[in-house]
């Protein structure tokens, strides 16, 4: 469908579902864990009623004891999930009204997550051509007089890590190993490169934190019918989950593994990008609404936010233990493969290249991904060739050339693979170097997890 044709869609589906309504949450115990579940609608015809498992695992004590001794707080984290779980089903209809019956939010809460949602759907507007303004594209309206207060819950010293599959999380968890802090990976539906993630780090598997997040199949019906759909915020999803989990396992400290290079505009002179919640001003925003509105004990901060994708490149390259296990391509999640035609792949290529040499980088990718002249337009939209990124979770333009540069120093024009000839025939490739300092001062780290990452660049 031409973009054109979704403005128009646009515009037919707010009228026809003029309100979306999140009606209700549940909390429900179980023997083996706790499930939460939600009830959203858009008008009469479309239910959705999306749930949440989050497996007691090796802490079902710890997990117990936070339900009993603070319910309130349990309750005040179950309707934030369903704040931010509701935006992957709203955007079906795009319904000009949102309606709020599970929770009453105050008028800074809602204006805070109009923000959210309006920054964090920025590619999903622009992808269908759609037209809306922070003012215009929805009202959020309070229908309940249920408050949620801020509460302690007095947590223990322990971190929690994110791991998706990918370098950072595995730079992250390696060096807080290495510290001696007591952590704990938590991933998210898991998956092979995951669990193998973990499995390198010495971490045995019963350690590991689990959510398993289930689509209503309602939604996937309706992408089928035509619907609307794109990229929704999903870092700040799983943003409100981990501090459920921070909450459930008694851990105050959650290190993410989002570098400064997040922070870059996906289509340039906008505030379009497509890591919006993997930025700075998300993790500024999100850890006021925390401490404000939830519970000032979280702690949440990306412990690679210093960093440049570079030097967490250089870093990786000195941890032989994850090369064969870790999955950066979306493509090829569900084979737990790289698919080596796909932006990931081939900036995952680019920027280690200059610290693994490119021999290595075929054998990680599984193939000769920077010889390939089909990836042309790609690596185009990498270097900054092309008017835009890829909208993929991919470094800086800056990044992408110095690292190109790097390589072309290091094996010459004549023993350089043919996409990075392509390069030097457009370029003049200047002598570069990688700083080995801090990327940015501009993060939120704790004084001891910032020595951490200090220490670990000299």
């Amino acid at each position: 469908m031409q973009p054109s044709a979704n403005a128009d869609l646009f515009q037919s589906l707010r009228k026809d579902y003029p309100v979306f309504e999140f009606s209700a949450y549940r909390i429900d115990i179980q023997q083996s864990g706790i499930r939460l579940s939600f009830d959203f609608n858009a008008g009469k015809t479309i239910r959705f009623a999306p749930s949440i498992f989050y497996p007691y695992g090796s802490l079902e004590p710890a997990y117990r004891n936070a339900v009993n001794n603070r319910p309130a707080l349990l309750h005040n984290l179950a309707f934030s999930i369903g704040m931010i779980e509701l935006i992957s089903y709203w955007k079906a209809t795009c319904s000009p009204q949102l309606r709020i019956r599970a929770g009453k939010l105050s008028e800074t809460q809602t204006e805070w997550w109009k923000k959210l949602y309006f920054n964090g759907l920025g590619e999903f507007f622009y992808v269908n051509g759609i037209t809306a303004s922070p003012d215009n594209f929805m009202e959020i309206v309070s229908e309940s007089e249920t408050e949620h207060s801020p509460e302690l819950f007095n947590p223990g010293p322990g971190v929690l890590v994110p791991i998706g599959g990918g370098k950072d999380s595995a730079v992250t968890l390696e060096l807080l190993l290495r510290s001696g802090f007591n952590v704990r990976p938590l991933i998210m539906n898991p998956r092979g490169a995951s669990l193998k993630t973990v499995e390198a780090s010495g971490i045995p598997p019963e350690e590991i934190l689990e959510i398993r997040r289930t689509i209503d199949p309602v939604l996937l019906r309706l992408n089928e019918k035509g619907f609307l759909n794109g990229h929704t915020p999903f870092s700040a999803m799983l943003a409100f989950h981990t501090i459920l989990a921070s909450f459930l396992s008694g851990n105050r400290y959650i290190a993410l593994s989002n570098e400064s290079s997040a922070n870059e505009s996906t289509i340039p002179g906008t505030g379009i990008n497509h890591q919006y919640s993997k930025t700075l001003e998300f993790e500024t925003d999100f850890r006021s609404y925390c401490s404000i509105y939830i519970s000032p004990e979280f702690c949440y901060f990306s412990f690679l936010r210093p960093l440049s994708e570079l030097r967490i490149a250089s870093l990786f390259a000195g941890m032989p233990a994850y090369h064969t296990v870790f999955r950066s391509c979306n493509a090829g999640s569900k084979t737990d493969s790289w698919c080596g035609k796909c932006p990931k792949c081939l900036f995952t290529a680019v920027i280690l290249a200059p610290f693994t040499g490119i021999e290595r980088v075929e054998e990680i990718i599984g193939s000769s991904i920077l010889n390939d002249s089909t990836l042309i337009p790609v690596f185009d939209e990498l270097c900054g060739f092309s008017a835009n990124k890829p909208f993929e979770c991919v470094g800086t333009i800056d990044e992408v050339n110095e690292a190109v540069k790097m390589s072309l120093k290091q094996t010459g024009k004549e023993k350089a693979p043919a996409l990075f000839c392509y390069y030097a025939e457009k370029n003049d490739v200047a002598k570069t170097e990688i700083t080995g300092k801090p990327y940015s001062s501009a993060h939120h780290l704790p004084e001891e997890f910032l020595a951490i990452l200090t220490k670990s660049l000299l």
